[in-house]
């Protein structure tokens, strides 16, 4: 017989107590308890949503829109709680419960889509006075326009058999979703490589040799060094190592994720998630699940996005010709692999800019980073960050900071979570907690996977990781700067091509002298960074761009070909093969993100066929930061300010075109993205 399920613990469902307005109970979190929790919090929104449609009243904004708004936040609650579980503390039963929970969650949000009687009254409330969007104001009408469409994409006006079939689609897609991804975690976490002679660490610095024998250690591997098969371990390994054979090896481990056979191997997943997304968009009237993910986004069509990356494309391909051939020239061996142009173009940037990476890590300290995003923030919006002590953490590495605006407003808590560990997903990401409404702070997460350093030693990243640190605070700093009355609308609540240009912005103060020269502090000395190490960063802001550009475009470019395809390919390393042969991808280059690990887009949805964003959104950061050069500068308080106002403030009360609009004047200039990445003057 089946276990009986474990009753959730009260708090679990409960309205969060404590300070602040309430904060997360993770000290009375249950993991195997969140199956029950689900099911009472499923049935409370339930009851809601039956209130919403038994009422004999005709529907307004106030008893239809706002109702359905208010409902759910006891789901709320126990979904914030999960997927932190899910995603930093995936242990013991976790898998198992997440992969029992996805697919309920799934067809529950489809039982709201589509009970026709709440259809009925949206619809009404749409069409009623002031069409389009029955509303008082523009606010409201945007979340008018927002339920109402979002219902009509996800199938709310198809008939008996068209709903039953969307449903089991979502369904088996959560599943999938669930499977991919936890392959991809257990690769990460079972897969890496073991070095055992020292001789063999030629290159990497002090702090990283270090981290690698913490490593080995915690393996019961004493007297070794091991290399984690992530993302922050691996690039560097691939940018300083001097043993070619070894970078290979850690490249090739590293690329092959779930793509080695055996039970964690996704290339049989992968066509069918693509199959039941093609028949999902045709279900719901559009050609492919492309234009499906694309109809609400600022590109608004596959074309349009695609349009920007082959425009991209030619200029990066010629600039990684160029940076080969330089490479070359500098004495670097031919062929140049994959596994080595990190390693060359970082001793051809040592050579031309004299900028080198080991010589800037010791400068790079976590803790003063941190307090450098805070400066910043402080600078341009006014925010205020004080330490807090006494609230329940999910786990010991974590903690939490009280977030003050203008006139000590209390504006929100971020929690920072910055260390890998098992049962944690690899990568950097924001999360929300509690969306933003009036009287209600947002609370806010950055996590991270640095690699903590000895007891009572400082933590010192790479360049490239404090890049992302800031870029995630940028999405965090979008959470908490919201000022908006319908939550659903608050933060970060915007298409996946607009919510990246906030935190690709936030990543260029990271570079300014003011702030370096503040915080970038040597962890032995406490010298600042020399002058000459940030003017040599200066002057190599485009050094590589090729290479950057071209391994994130194939990536890109592959996420739209798979998701537009007429027929799904049933092999995905076949079709990844010929696509770069088509585009004519380098040999020297690889794409960042191979299919089987690939987690953007076949993990979840929020990335499917959206992956271009990174790109679309830069074109904005590229031309709303030429603004502040051409005002006071980065620091210019009337551009922070119109910033503040126009986009950080606003999430999706209106619409993102007209939101860039409102910042720059004008409609963007895409040749600042050119301008940018040094491939036009």
């Amino acid at each position: 017989m089946p276990e009986p399920p474990v009753p959730p613990p009260p708090a679990m469902l409960a309205p969060w107590k404590g300070p602040f307005g309430g904060v997360p109970p993770w000290d009375k979190v249950a993991p195997e308890a969140f199956p029950a929790a689900f099911e009472r919090a499923m049935a409370a929104q339930r009851r809601e949503i039956g209130r919403i449609t038994a009422n004999p009243r005709a529907p307004t904004f106030a008893n239809t829109i706002a109702a359905l708004e208010r409902s759910g936040r006891m789901l709320e609650r126990v979904n914030a709680l999960f997927e932190v579980h899910a995603g930093t503390l995936k242990l013991g039963a976790m898998a198992r419960v997440e992969q029992e929970v996805m697919p309920r969650l799934a067809a529950f949000a489809d039982e709201i889509i589509q009970d026709p009687e709440l259809f009925r009254r949206i619809e009404a409330v749409r069409s009623g006075p002031g069409h389009p969007g029955s509303g008082r104001d523009p606010e409201q009408r945007r979340l008018v326009w927002h339920t109402h469409t979002r219902f009509v994409r996800a199938g709310a006006r198809l008939d008996g058999p068209g709903k039953a079939r969307v449903q089991a689609i979502n369904q088996r897609l959560a599943d999938l979703y669930t499977r991919f991804g936890q392959n991809v975690l257990d690769e990460e976490t079972r897969q890496f490589t073991v070095i055992e002679r020292e001789a063999d660490l030629a290159g990497l610095p002090e702090a990283y040799r270090d981290a690698a024998a913490r490593a080995a250690a915690a393996m019961d591997l004493p007297g070794r060094w091991v290399i984690a098969n992530t993302r922050s371990a691996v690039e560097p390994f691939l940018t300083l190592a001097e043993h070619r054979g070894l970078r290979e090896r850690v490249w090739r481990t590293f690329v092959r994720r779930c793509d080695n056979g055996g039970a964690t191997d996704n290339n049989a997943l992968i066509p069918e998630i693509l199959v039941l997304r093609r028949e999902r968009a045709r279900l719901l009237g559009y050609p492919s699940h492309a234009h499906w993910s694309l109809e609400p986004t600022m590109a608004r069509t596959p074309e349009r996005a695609l349009a920007l990356l082959e425009a991209v494309w030619k200029p990066a391909v010629a600039r990684v010709r160029a940076e080969v051939a330089e490479m070359l020239a500098g004495g670097a061996p031919a062929p140049i692999a994959p596994w080595d142009y990190r390693f060359h173009m970082e001793r051809l940037k040592r050579a031309r800019h004299r900028l080198d990476v080991t010589e800037l890590q010791p400068y790079l300290q976590l803790d003063r980073l941190r307090e450098a995003m805070f400066w910043a923030a402080g600078r341009l919006y006014g925010l205020t960050f004080a330490p807090v002590q006494g609230v329940p953490l999910p786990h010991p590495d974590v903690a939490v900071w009280a977030v003050r605006g203008a006139g000590g407003r209390h504006a929100g808590l971020w929690y920072f979570d910055p260390f890998a560990r098992p049962g944690k997903n690899s990568g950097a990401w924001m999360s929300s907690y509690r969306r933003q409404e009036p009287g209600v702070a947002p609370i806010v997460s950055n996590n991270a996977n640095f690699v903590q350093g000895a007891p009572g030693a400082p933590v010192l990243v790479s360049w490239d990781d404090a890049v992302t640190l800031f870029h995630e605070f940028g999405h965090a700093l979008h959470g908490l700067l919201s000022q908006v009355r319908h939550p659903d609308l608050s933060g970060t609540a915007v298409p996946c091509d607009f919510v990246e240009f906030p935190s690709q912005l936030n990543e260029h103060w990271l570079q300014t002298p003011e702030l370096l020269e503040r915080f970038a502090l040597h962890h032995r000395t406490g010298e600042p960074v020399p002058r000459a190490l940030v003017d040599a960063l200066q002057r190599a802001a485009t050094f590589s761009q090729g290479f950057q550009t071209l391994e994130y475009l194939a990536s890109a470019m592959l996420d739209l070909k798979f998701h537009l395809a007429e027929d799904p390919p049933a092999d995905p390393a076949a079709f990844e093969r010929a696509e770069l042969d088509r585009l004519g991808m380098p040999e020297e280059v690889a794409m960042r993100h191979r299919p089987t690990h690939f987690s953007h887009i076949f993990s979840c949805e929020e990335y499917a066929a959206g992956y271009y964003a990174y790109l679309w959104a830069d074109a904005l950061t590229a031309d709303a930061w030429e603004a502040f050069l051409e005002a006071g500068g980065p620091w210019d308080p009337e551009v922070a300010e119109r910033l503040r106002g126009a986009v950080l403030a606003v999430g999706n009360t209106v619409d993102q075109a007209e939101a860039f609009r409102a910042f720059r004047g004008r409609e963007v200039d895409t040749a600042a993205l050119m301008r940018k990445r040094g491939f036009q003057d």
